[in-house]
């Protein structure tokens, strides 16, 4: 959306671009940040076992990009145990369990191969380091730590945060892993909601049964029962933040199709700012609500929209 590129070039965001952290990264961008990614600082995790460095360029995809050749913890360690699985996308400090994982048929992709010690960073090392004092998106995938690297976070950071993404487990895979269940307690008391949940899974079936049948067949027989999910949480109280943090929520809000949120958002900031954009902000989303034909009648649509336009233009 249009809006979405007028606000991030204006003076609200100059001086404060959005910074947005991903822990877990995959080494690509993340799809959902594509349209704000030119505009933002994005500080991603890599974990290897090289000299440390802090890498800081400026590429085709983030105005700025920090990369941390380190593994993430919740508390400072100079290193930590890293668990490396027969699948990568499994790997993690916490170690699988092995006995909880019998009965599912994807437990051979926990399997340890390695044992290794890599160098590990807090979240607010690394931001003190980076030289930068806000978190405006917070995404992590750790496989199990996700939980614990939030709740590391200063309060005034976690304050700040106006999106939070993570992926927490529902079964038992790691020994003493963050659930699903602690997540939405957490987030609820730190003032986030629940925006989007897509809940992924696998069968119960013994690896040992899965090799009679095959696991093509098992897959199509079996019901997949719910393993682990991909949370996106917005933050609830919209009457409190500046002006910058109004219009970063109602981006956030767009990019998650939470346009009724988005109007809350705005309308909100309409009674309690006389800031032009704002009212911009409301026909952009009444707009795209109009044009996705929505359940809205059209003619109410309309209206608002044409009184919104004529005061702008006055």
């Amino acid at each position: 959306m249009k809006i979405i590129q007028k606000i991030l070039k204006s003076d609200f965001l100059k001086e404060q671009p959005p910074v947005l952290i991903d822990i877990g990264a995959s080494g690509e961008i993340n799809a959902r940040w594509k349209e704000i990614a030119p505009y933002s600082i994005c500080i991603a995790f890599d974990a290897d076992d090289r000299e440390f460095h802090i890498t800081e360029q400026t590429n085709k995809s983030y105005k700025k990009l920090i990369t941390f050749n380190r593994i993430v913890t919740a508390t400072p360690e100079d290193q930590a145990n890293f668990y490396l699985t027969h699948s990568p996308f499994c790997s993690s400090l916490l170690e699988p369990d092995t006995e909880k994982l019998k009965p599912w048929i994807f437990s051979e992709l926990f399997k340890i191969e390695k044992t290794s010690k890599l160098p590990a960073i807090t979240i607010e090392s690394a931001l003190q380091q980076a030289n930068i004092t806000y978190i405006d998106w917070f995404k992590t995938d750790t496989q199990g730590t996700d939980l614990r690297l939030f709740r590391s976070l200063p309060n005034q950071l976690k304050a700040g945060i106006m999106a939070a993404e993570l992926e927490p487990g529902i079964l038992d895979a790691y020994k003493e892993e963050d659930k699903l269940f602690s997540v939405m307690q957490e987030m609820q008391q730190a003032g986030l909601w629940l925006s989007s949940m897509t809940v992924k899974g696998t069968q119960r079936l013994s690896s040992d049964y899965a090799g009679n049948f095959g696991a093509f067949i098992s897959k199509r027989l079996i019901r997949t029962t719910p393993g682990w999910a991909e949370v996106t949480y917005l933050r609830n109280n919209a009457s409190s933040l500046p002006p910058r943090e109004i219009l970063l929520l109602f981006i956030f809000a767009l990019i998650e199709k939470q346009y009724g949120f988005a109007l809350e958002i705005i309308d909100l900031a309409i009674q309690q700012h006389s800031i032009p954009l704002f009212a911009e902000c409301r026909v952009a989303v009444l707009k795209k609500m109009m044009s996705s034909r929505m359940n809205i009648p059209f003619v109410i649509l309309k209206r608002q929209i044409n009184k919104l336009l004529s005061k702008i233009h006055d």
